[in-house]
């Protein structure tokens, strides 16, 4: 009795779960926002025709300063074949007057990290990628001290190459915020005055 009872329940159980699963398509309803149901955004990157020039990317706008951004700077890069901002940004003045011993320290702190690399930690050209010709970098990079170019460049057109990166060196502005940059030349600065 109590054996015939257990597999009744199960059947009938089981008669209800397949009543449950019928042909009854279920709808969700109205949408009631269709914008933020279904996304009409587009991928980072990916042509977009709303735009002119077709790039969904677009940057900052002109003129804006980014949010934190202490020393804003209002030059862009060159177009390829100019070098019109590159020999403005010499005016530039660098708004860092001296570093305490701690900014200095931090300055040759992000100077090694971003720079020794290259042009090395006695800033001479000959960092970890040249090593006397030894290394896979196939040119010696700029001497920054000992190089009469490099120590009477302006303060601005280093800010300038730094930012945009000049010749076979990149960009930094990625990985150093402005006051970084300015920090880092300040300290190039000082290396060169001793």
């Amino acid at each position: 009795m109590k054996r015939a009872t257990i597999i009744f329940c199960g059947l009938t159980a089981m008669l209800m779960a397949a009543a449950g699963c019928s042909d009854v398509k279920r709808t969700p309803g109205k949408v009631y926002m269709p914008d933020m149901a279904n996304s009409r955004a587009y991928e980072t990157y990916s042509v977009n025709p709303v735009f002119a020039d077709g790039r969904t990317s677009q940057g900052p706008v002109a003129g804006t300063i980014k949010r934190g951004e202490e020393y804003p700077v209002h030059l862009e890069m060159d177009k390829l074949g100019d070098t019109a901002n590159y020999f403005a940004s010499r005016s530039l003045p660098n708004p860092i007057d001296s570093l305490t011993a701690d900014q200095l320290k931090e300055s040759e702190r992000l100077y090694l990290i971003n720079c020794g690399i290259c042009h090395g930690a006695k800033l001479d050209g000959n960092g970890p990628l040249w090593k006397d010709g030894d290394g896979p970098y196939p040119s010696k990079p700029a001497a920054l001290v000992g190089d009469a170019k490099y120590e009477s460049m302006p303060e601005g057109q280093m800010f300038y190459s730094i930012t945009f990166g000049k010749n076979l060196m990149g960009s930094y502005a990625s990985q150093l915020s402005a006051k970084q940059r300015w920090q880092v030349i300040k300290y190039i600065k000082t290396k060169q005055g001793k």
